[in-house]
């Protein structure tokens, strides 16, 4: 029997919290389209004080900017890429108190974004910056529920930083 996607998502949030308390590793993320979900879900995990001090909800471009995502990368490559979901990941890497490890999640979830010409429906951007790495995954939302596709793509999300971790 396959996980719910709520099961899903709790499962990966504290695999996550306990790898990086571990390490003794603190995280930030910069979340666009899941509107906070990433963080909400580590949050909801016991012992996550001890892995995040901050994170950022940048939903709009001129939040992205004063955060410190570069407008020219939002120019030349759209807000919805990976580069700009790269450069969200370092820009709250260079504004986190504490972080070794940003995430960035940018892209359009069930409706074109009349704001950013150019969106399409349910393309999905995550960057992650580690000591060992800085990598994007594109991502496709499958569900046509926002909820839905906040849920899988902040389980996803997750389970991308997990997997980037080096093996101990």
């Amino acid at each position: 029997m396959t996980e719910s996607p709520p099961s899903r998502l709790r499962s990966a949030a504290t695999s996550l919290v306990a790898e990086l308390r571990q390490r003794g590793l603190h995280i930030t993320t910069v979340e666009s389209c899941t509107g906070g979900g990433v963080v909400n879900a580590i949050t909801d995990t016991p012992g996550a004080s001890e892995v995040l001090c901050d994170a950022f909800v940048t939903y709009s471009n001129a939040a992205k900017i004063k955060l410190g995502v570069p407008a020219e990368t939002i120019d030349r490559y759209t807000v919805y890429s990976p580069e700009v979901a790269v450069a969200m990941a370092r820009a709250g890497l260079a504004e986190s108190v504490k972080a070794d490890i940003a995430v960035g999640i940018t892209g359009t979830l069930t409706r074109l974004d009349p704001a950013n010409s150019g969106s399409q429906v349910g393309e999905l951007f995550i960057g992650i910056i580690t000591p060992w790495q800085e990598q994007s995954l594109v991502l496709e939302a499958t569900h046509a529920d926002r909820t839905k596709a906040k849920t899988s793509i902040a389980t996803k999300t997750l389970e991308f930083v997990l997997a980037a971790l080096p093996d101990a």
